[in-house]
């Protein structure tokens, strides 16, 4: 049986930081514990990174679990900034053809609260 931490995707849903409609992307994420963690390619210019920086209430769906919770934008060069991009990457290089280490590096991590 697959668990939560092994679906390939999951649901955010921001709120508009100007429009204040709801803004729901499908990305990659890694669970591990408490906690999903997410990156962002285009850093703090996604608009789903921007507007969860003006309001981090955000609503995550993985699977058949949804969740109204918290996110934050990862402090550049902690323990867990490091632990969020070798998830991610590790999860993600098995199902991905294309090198991920440049993506790993470059993107921005976000953590979102996830409690049991």
């Amino acid at each position: 049986m697959t668990g939560l931490a092994d679906l390939d995707v999951a649901y955010l849903t921001t709120t508009g930081r100007i429009s204040a409609a709801p803004h729901r992307i499908e990305i990659w994420f890694a669970l591990e514990g408490e906690t999903v963690y997410l990156l962002s390619g285009a850093g703090d210019r996604a608009d789903w990174v921007r507007n969860l920086m003006v309001s981090p209430s955000v609503t995550l769906k993985i699977g058949d679990v949804q969740r109204s919770t918290r996110a934050r934008v990862i402090h550049a060069g902690s323990d867990e900034d490091a632990r969020a991009r070798r998830l991610l990457v590790e999860k993600y290089t098995a199902r991905d053809r294309n090198d991920l280490a440049e993506w790993g590096r470059s993107s921005l991590p976000v953590a979102v609260d996830w409690p049991a």
